[in-house]
């Protein structure tokens, strides 16, 4: 389907030609249409969907240039994207002239957008803290708005942006578009969806989810902390979840793997609450690769992508064994999930033989002695939270502009009544506890420190 095929303009189809926009890519052609009949839409699409044309076509057909008001806001969750697409907004508004598109997100001078907001704006695309702050100052009015867009809205809601958007929501028309991008497809996005959108239609253009694609493979072995070794370095998956049978076992496993340089973290019953949280952050935030955990203490641990799931002990029972592996291979991946057993219990094992299931021996992997399981980012704490009025933008901001890192350096913000925890790329994280322990946060000095 060609973008002619549409209610565009003949400015608009010759400006797009130009750019290369012919043929629609699928995001395009499913949500489009619907955009353009002025209906609330759910996105999953991923980067590189070409999902900013998608909603970026629909907002500016719907512009009335000659009324200089804001009437479109794009959130996005970093500056870097934001910047990506005020960019591409601009060149698909090259069919018209006098359409103004302003940037507002941290990092940047708020004096000088003070001043470009003097002269008003046809579209603005920023950060939901940067956004607020302005709101609150009243330098920016949105009572004129149409067209609200939620780019990137899972990565949002992880850098915990959901207190942002809902008060910058507080200044928008309730009668307005609302279109929400995101790159997966979960309960959280639903429930957002239902809050702030009215007779939205969903739109999926990746694969439809009918149930968990899972690998299942059974290994007998002589030693299940080196089978367990190999397995990972022949697989090398980005995050695991370890089942144990007891909490006693949990502890001294993640033990012996961050012995064998894996990083490893357990969560049993036996942690405080403070303990619990500092564990399934980390994790969560991808600051350590395998957790280590019994049924008891896993339930409740939702990790949206896992790779691979591993049965250190053979579960007591089918039921179990499914809820465990059913914890991988979500939303169109492909998962893993690895049990083993040694001889004594090859004929517990042999109760879960099916077609999907292949059964192994441990030498058919390699051995390996130079292995290394290390974390992608390292979690770093700040010691205010929710009840300081520490929002993530407030963080985020703190990191970007005095500090001096990249939103693309930064992960997963969590914040909770006392505490922040801020997922940082490990090589930035010296630097990063350095600098902001000599720093203040909204005029005011927190305890930091990385776990």
């Amino acid at each position: 389907m060609t973008f002619s095929n549409l209610q565009l303009s003949d400015e608009m189809i010759k400006n797009l030609d130009a750019l290369g926009y012919q043929n629609m890519t699928a995001i395009q052609e499913a949500s489009l249409p619907l955009i353009l009949q002025n209906k609330d839409v759910i996105a999953e699409a991923k980067t590189g969907s070409g999902k900013t044309a998608a909603f970026g076509i629909g907002l500016l057909s719907s512009l009335d240039v000659k009324k200089f008001r804001v009437q479109t806001l794009v959130l996005c969750p970093t500056r870097e994207l934001a910047d990506q697409v005020a960019k591409e907004l601009r060149r698909i508004a090259r069919f018209q002239h006098n359409i103004k598109i302003l940037m507002l997100t941290g990092g940047e001078s708020f004096g000088k957008q003070l001043g470009s907001l003097a002269h008003q704006a046809h579209i603005i695309v920023g950060t939901p803290g940067r956004v607020l702050k302005h709101l609150n100052k009243e330098s920016l009015d949105l009572s004129n708005l149409k067209t609200l867009v939620l780019d990137e809205a899972d990565r949002m809601l992880d850098m915990g942006f959901i207190e942002e958007i809902e008060s910058v929501l507080a200044f928008i028309p309730q009668e307005r578009q609302t279109l929400l991008f995101s790159a997966t497809y979960d309960d959280t996005i639903l429930q957002i969806s239902k809050k702030i959108q009215k007779d939205a239609v969903s739109v999926k253009t990746t694969t439809s989810e009918v149930q968990n694609k899972i690998v299942q493979e059974f290994y007998e072995t002589s030693n299940k902390l080196d089978t367990l070794v190999n397995i990972f370095a022949a697989y090398k998956p980005q995050n695991v979840i370890v089942f144990t049978n007891t909490k006693i076992q949990a502890k001294e496993l993640a033990e012996s793997l961050v012995q064998n340089k894996i990083d490893a973290l357990a969560i049993h019953g036996d942690l405080e609450q403070y303990e619990r949280n500092d564990v399934l952050v980390q994790f969560a935030n991808k600051s350590c690769p395998v957790l280590v955990a019994t049924d008891v203490a896993a339930r409740g641990l939702d990790i949206k992508e896992l790779s691979m799931v591993v049965n250190y002990d053979l579960p007591h029972g089918f039921e179990t064994y499914t809820h465990r592996i059913g914890r991988t291979g979500r939303a169109g991946a492909e998962g893993i999930a690895i049990s083993l057993y040694e001889s004594f219990e090859s004929e517990k094992a042999d109760e879960y033989a099916s077609d999907e299931v292949t059964f192994l021996k441990e030498s058919a992997l390699s051995k390996e002695t130079a292995f290394e399981m290390k974390p992608q980012y390292v979690t770093l704490v700040i010691e205010g939270g929710k009840k300081d009025k520490l929002r993530a933008g407030d963080i985020l901001g703190a990191l970007t502009g005095d500090v001096g890192l990249k939103g693309a350096n930064i992960g997963k913000i969590d914040i909770y009544d006392r505490q922040s925890y801020v997922a940082i790329e490990s090589k930035f994280i010296d630097e990063a506890e350095k600098q902001l322990k000599n720093r203040k946060i909204k005029a005011k000095k927190f305890s930091v420190w990385s776990l």
